[in-house]
């Protein structure tokens, strides 16, 4: 069980604006702030996005591991953030961070850049 299954610190105003899957967690879209380049997609329920809101550090919620991950607690490849938006439906987040080291747990700059696909095939 993820932490929506627990009150949460989350301000009810958002929460309320939140759209999330069966299992409670809604895309997190990490972003660098200053260029635009695309870094990763993580998972966030409502503690996740609280914490992240409160501590300008993105927290995820691993889906493998069922439990909240700092980004870059373990690597030392921080995400600062600089600001947090819903989308138009409230079903997806995006964060606008500044990157610190790899996004991917790859050690790759971003999780999109190992595998791009041919156009037209």
């Amino acid at each position: 069980m993820t932490g929506s299954d627990r009150p949460s610190a989350l301000d009810p105003a958002i929460a309320a604006r939140l759209k999330r899957g069966a299992d409670g967690l809604v895309p997190a879209i990490a972003q660098q702030y200053d260029t635009g380049e695309v870094l990763m997609l993580g998972w966030m329920d409502d503690e996740a996005l609280h914490r992240t809101l409160t501590t300008g550090r993105c927290t995820y919620w691993s889906r493998s591991r069922r439990e909240y991950w700092v980004k870059g607690d373990t690597s030392g490849h921080t995400q600062q953030v600089k600001s947090v938006a819903l989308d138009c439906d409230g079903d997806t987040v995006l964060v606008k961070v500044d990157q610190v080291g790899a996004a991917c747990h790859t050690g790759d700059r971003t999780c999109f850049d190992a595998d791009v696909l041919p156009l037209g095939q």
